[in-house]
Order: C-alpha cells, then sequence, then structure tokens
C-alpha cells in the first residue's frame, strides 16, 4: 500500500514445496468484529434482492423514498448511511410487513449507521480510505503483497512513524496516524482475528527510513509476528527477479459473512479501487496463489529476515 496505509480466490498452495498454509486460509473463521461498513454492504445487498424479488425497478424505489436512481444504487451497494424512514419505505415497497421482520432490518441500519471506533481520525482519512478500514476490520482473511513498505497491520511504532513523516510534518498529527495504525493492528491478536498472509519485497526490508537499529527492530517485530499462528510472511528475494506480482501492492480480503464478495483493494496516491466482480477477483487470487510458490515458504522466513538483519 502507499504512505496512506502502508469465494472466489480460494488458496492453491504446493503443500510438496514445503508451504505452511495459514489457518484460516480455506474460508477461516471471522473476522475479530462485524463494523458499519459491512453492516452496510450486507443490508444493502439484502435490499437489493428484496427490490429484485419484487419486480421493482430502481427508479420506482427512488420515487418512493424522494431519491434518485443512482442514491438507490449507493444504498444497494453499502457506501452511503442509511434513513430508517427511507428503510421503512423501501421495506413496505417490497412487500415486507411482518413487524418482526421489519425491526431485523430497522435494527441492522441502526447498527449500520453506528460509527466505527476510527471515527474520532475521521479528520485524517479521506473516505475511501474509512472505508478499507471497516472491510479490515471484518474480514476473515487477508492476502496482501507489499513492494515498498513493510505492511501496516505489522509494522513497529517506530517504523510507522518514519513512513508517516514521509508525507506529513506536523508532529501531532504524526502521532495520531501511528496511534492509528497501532490501534488497527490489535484484530492480528484479538478473539477471532483474521488470517493475514504477506508477502513483502525485499526491496522494502532494505529500504532504511530512519537508520539501521529501527530496521533491525523491525525486523525483528516480523520475526515474532511470523510465529502466530494466524500470521504468514513470505519475502520475495532481489534474487528471485520477476514474479507474477509485478504490476505492484494489492490486498484481497475474504469474509465469512456470505452476502459479502472477496474484495481486492488497490491504493493510489488520492484514492482506491475495490474490485468485487468474479473476474477480477479470481485474477488476483491466481497471481497470489502464483507468487507465493514462486517465493520462499512461511517456514524460511525467519531464516531469511535474520540474514537481512545481520547486513544492516
Amino acid at each position: 500500500m502507499s504512505v496512506a496505509d502502508s469465494s472466489e480466490g480460494h488458496s492453491t498452495m504446493d503443500a510438496a514445496r514445503g508451504q505452511r498454509a495459514p489457518e484460516g486460509a480455506r474460508g477461516g473463521s471471522s473476522g475479530a468484529g462485524t463494523g458499519p461498513t459491512v453492516l452496510r454492504i450486507a443490508l444493502g445487498a439484502q435490499l437489493r434482492a428484496l427490490r429484485e424479488s419484487a419486480g421493482v425497478t430502481r427508479e420506482v424505489a427512488g420515487e418512493a423514498i424522494r431519491a434518485s436512481t443512482a442514491k438507490i444504487s449507493r444504498v444497494e451497494l453499502g457506501r452511503v448511511g442509511f434513513k430508517e424512514r427511507d428503510i421503512a419505505d423501501l421495506l413496505t415497497l417490497y412487500g415486507v410487513h411482518d413487524p418482526d421482520e421489519r425491526e431485523q432490518f430497522l435494527a441492522l441500519a441502526r447498527g449500520a449507521n453506528a460509527p466505527g471506533w476510527w471515527h474520532r481520525y475521521s479528520d485524517l482519512l479521506p473516505a475511501w480510505f474509512e472505508t478499507y478500514l471497516g472491510l479490515e476490520q471484518a474480514a476473515s482473511l487477508i492476502r496482501c503483497y507489499e513492494l515498498q513498505f513493510v505492511p501496516g497491520l505489522v509494522q513497529t511504532p517506530a517504523y510507522a512513524r518514519a513512513v508517516t513523516r514521509l508525507g506529513h510534518t506536523d508532529p501531532e498529527e504524526v502521532e495520531r496516524r501511528v496511534e492509528l495504525r497501532m490501534r488497527r493492528q490489535v484484530i492480528l491478536t484479538a478473539p477471532g482475528g483474521p488470517t493475514f498472509w504477506a508477502v513483502v519485497d525485499e526491496a522494502a526490508l532494505r529500504r532504511r527510513l530512519a537508520g539501521p537499529e529501527l530496521m533491525r527492530d523491525q525486523l525483528d517485530h516480523l520475526i515474532a509476528m511470523n510465529r502466530l499462528p494466524n500470521v504468514s510472511l513470505q519475502i520475495a528475494s532481489l534474487r528471485d527477479g520477476g514474479h507474477p506480482a509485478a504490476g505492484g501492492p494489492f490486498s484481497i480480503l475474504r469474509f465469512a459473512a456470505p452476502d459479502l464478495p472477496d474484495l481486492v483493494y488497490l491504493e493510489q496516491l488520492t484514492s482506491a479501487l475495490y474490485l468485487d466482480k468474479r473476474a477480477d477477483v479470481e485474477h488476483y487470487a491466481v497471481v497470489m496463489d502464483r507468487l507465493c510458490a514462486q517465493v520462499s515458504p512461511p517456514d524460511a522466513t525467519e531464516s531469511v529476515l535474520t540474514a537481512i538483519r545481520a547486513e544492516l
């Protein structure tokens, strides 16, 4: 991912190569929590299913809640909050009249409108990254490839501070951004947290941001994190040459909730792309599988990191 960060995609690792498939890589447990972002997406998907089942067009649905067709699309994609009155009107239009069933939908809407823990950092975050934070918190499996930096979920505070200073200079803002990143990392050690499986390019580990001691501490932290049962780290060696992920960094998120498809996250300098079409997700999943099969397996990561550390 960039300085801002720093069930189609099933893993198909080759056991004969000594790969250690992390726990949960084939579907795994649910994420550490279901936040408002995921609730919005789930409720939007259910509303879309109800509308289509009732044979109602987006235009008619929009008229029922005094909104545009585009607003209905955003609601069904979970990209906006919900007004209870609008949900109630849509349920009536779609033929949902049972009081208990209606209350379940309205309760879901109230939960979807609740702010996430990251809301207090909203002055620092663009909307597109707030969306990612919500998805990250609810994922059951996070796979990523990183080219320039150590993944944000396994950075030390000192490393995160050095990365943040590349784009921000105000000391108070830098510390708040580091605090935010450390708060994100809680999911990896929380009960029911996600499986995290990352491939990191060796160049990111040799890039000195603020002196060799900082990097030694960061490498020690990676060694410790790789020992967790739900974390697997692999290193793409410079000696390996080219590899399938040459296009740049990306993340694949999988969710336990059946209403949520796997997502590919591509971060850019001022925006991000979220890909959920089956063909797109399958393409990135295949690239990730090929990459994991080509580089050193997770069981070799500690020795690789120790060797790099000795050279710093």
